[in-house]
């Protein structure tokens, strides 16, 4: 076999590897790129065809689309993400776009591949690195000097007890900042261990905050419930003066399905947090048996001359 005709057999495999997902991803969200210009039973009969498809959908596909997705399906195997990974990793010239995939990606395939059962203090650089070697190679060296705040920024989310405490700390945009600077730094296998040990670790502590806050939301409002409650007063986090109970605990439920795949400082995560010290504010703010009932109103009222401190403080 000629070395041309070995780069071809290459291609056509990488294009039956990433075909099915790109196709699912393409339909899922109703991404607008030409058709797939091979059946999905045929080989592609020019491999420079083949890969302008795949670069159109690449181009196409955003990297919340390729998390959301990639975190709810049953296609996303091991060979899936490492053929998804070493796809992006082999391109000559990388994006931000492509980096931010790649950092996904790392994560996504650490926290599939890692056994269950970890604990925080398993997860070490060295871990990781042995985890990652099918898509990075044996590990080289220790992880740059200038990566060092990452284990400061992890440290410091770990002491946050509420979900407020990490937005407000600043850990998703401080890694950010680092890969933002990187540069092409950013693909030494060191450093991209080093990162997705780092993503892992800040995605572990927000969901473990997240669902305290989703668990402390609900037991107020069953407690709210209890007491006869039937609203409170949610206009800190975009709901109305008047908000049902009951729609609240419905809401909760919807959240831990909507938050399972994604982690950000985006709006909806600050209305979980303003909606947790709403009903805090209630939960402290409501008199007990045998004082008016119905609403929050008469409970403000009834408390206003002396303020209660909020749960938690």
């Amino acid at each position: 076999m000629t070395e041309l005709e070995h780069s071809s057999e290459q291609q056509a495999g990488k294009f039956e590897a990433l075909r099915p997902i790109y196709a699912a991803l393409v339909r899922e969200f109703v991404i607008e790129v030409p058709d797939c210009p091979f059946e999905a039973d045929s080989a592609p009969r020019e491999t420079e065809e083949a890969e302008t498809w795949l670069q159109q959908v690449d181009a196409a596909i955003q990297v919340h689309q390729l998390r959301q997705y990639l975190q709810t399906t049953p296609l996303a195997s091991e060979v899936v993400l490492r053929n998804l990974l070493q796809h992006h990793l082999h391109k000559q010239e990388k994006s931000a776009a492509d980096r931010d995939k790649v950092d996904f990606l790392l994560v996504q395939y650490f926290s599939f591949c890692a056994p269950s059962g970890l604990e925080d203090s398993d997860v070490d650089v060295d871990f990781v690195a042995q985890v990652l070697e099918p898509v990075l190679g044996a590990k080289q060296g220790e992880p740059p000097t200038w990566l060092a705040p990452l284990d400061k920024v992890i440290q410091s989310a770990l002491r946050c007890r509420r979900l407020s405490e990490l937005l407000h700390s600043g850990a998703l945009e401080q890694g950010r900042k680092l890969k933002t600077q990187a540069g092409e730094c950013f693909y030494d296998p060191a450093a991209m261990a080093a990162f997705a040990r780092f993503n892992f670790m800040i995605r572990r502590i927000f969901f473990r905050l997240m669902h305290d806050d989703l668990n402390s939301i609900q037991d107020g409002l069953r407690d709210l419930e209890r007491r006869g409650v039937a609203t409170i007063d949610c206009r800190r986090a975009q709901f109305a003066a008047d908000e049902p109970v009951s729609r609240l605990r419905m809401i909760c439920q919807s959240w831990k399905v909507m938050f399972h795949a994604e982690y950000s400082s985006g709006q909806p995560l600050r209305m979980l947090v303003d909606l947790r010290a709403a009903v805090d504010d209630a939960v402290n703010g409501v008199p007990r048996a045998g004082a008016p009932k119905n609403s929050l109103a008469a409970g403000a009222a009834a408390g206003a001359s002396k303020p209660v401190p909020k749960k938690g403080k």
